[in-house]
């Protein structure tokens, strides 16, 4: 909807320093996400474009809504759909897909036929809008190419908090901007451009489509519906939005699902250092599951 199609309506008031607390406690509580006043100009913003698409003249009653466990609904789905942050890209942070082609693939291959005997396994954690889990399918033909591995294969998840974000990944449609900085090889190799110039946009290939898929997952719940065991875990530039508790209890659930020698990754301005989990620094922002025995 453009900005010109939004229903003109006066807020009569901001959004209270009252109503802002209880939405944070309620995303501390059941996101784990923690939000101090810092973020309220942001919250503020991004809920008045909500409001006027509801013809809601106020925060409060907007809150209340949303706090009734028995009128939320939907609402809530859109309220953290609105709230979280989806930020990513393709290739972010390329460190670390240089050193699952140069190190953690062929570990995993030469100890546990990883690729060969059984598809590797690897869970994007937040997946946020899919540029992730693509940019590891194309990691993974490009190294079974190179390395001349015709029957190498691999399977992604990606798991998000958003429903939003996962439809987006699940569309697998870019703006060709997400794509710019991509080298023209790859786009060329893996993507299916728009025939429309009116619109601008790319599609994940089919190659890549059908090794990745994508689940809802909120790290706050008790235990995570996962049943492979995963051998490379990315799960980067979230948890600082976390306290060292809640943190810790995410990584250490994360780390059930991680198989033995499996590597996780975490983002640069994130560390897991001094933390009790049971992985193993290895480089920089990655660590490892050590083997049993």
């Amino acid at each position: 909807m453009a900005q010109e199609d939004f229903p003109t309506i006066e807020l009569r008031y901001g959004l209270s320093d009252k109503d802002f607390n209880r939405l944070a406690r309620f995303i501390q509580t059941e996101c784990g996400i923690q939000m101090p006043p810092s973020k309220k100009s942001l919250v503020t913003a991004r809920l008045q474009k909500r409001l006027r698409i509801l013809k809601m003249e106020s925060f409060t009653d907007y809150v209340d809504w949303v706090l009734d466990p028995s009128a939320a609904g939907e609402e809530l789905i859109n309220f953290i759909d609105i709230i979280t942050t989806n930020k990513t890209d393709f290739f972010r942070e390329p460190g670390h897909f240089d050193f699952m082609t140069k190190e953690a693939l062929p570990d995993l291959l030469n100890r546990h036929q990883a690729g060969l005997r059984r598809p590797v396994q690897i869970w994007s954690a937040p997946c946020s809008t899919g540029e992730e889990p693509y940019t590891m399918a194309i990691v993974l033909l490009e190294f079974a190419e190179n390395k001349k591995i015709p029957s190498y294969k691999g399977q992604i998840l990606g798991t998000d908090l958003s429903t939003r974000a996962l439809k987006h990944g699940q569309n697998a449609v870019y703006d060709m901007e997400r794509v710019a900085t991509l080298p023209a090889s790859l786009k060329k190799k893996y993507m299916l451009r728009s025939r429309d110039p009116n619109t601008p946009r790319v599609k994940m290939g089919p190659e890549l489509r059908q090794m990745v898929r994508f689940q809802h997952l909120n790290f706050m719940d008790s235990s995570y519906n996962i049943s492979q065991a995963m051998d490379i875990i990315f799960c980067r530039n979230c948890l600082i939005y976390f306290d060292r508790p809640t943190t810790e209890a995410i990584v250490n659930k994360l780390c059930r699902h991680l198989a033995p020698g499996g590597y996780f990754f975490v983002g640069h301005s994130e560390t897991l250092n001094n933390l009790k989990v049971p992985v193993t620094q290895v480089a920089p922002t990655i660590y490892q599951l050590p083997q049993r025995g």
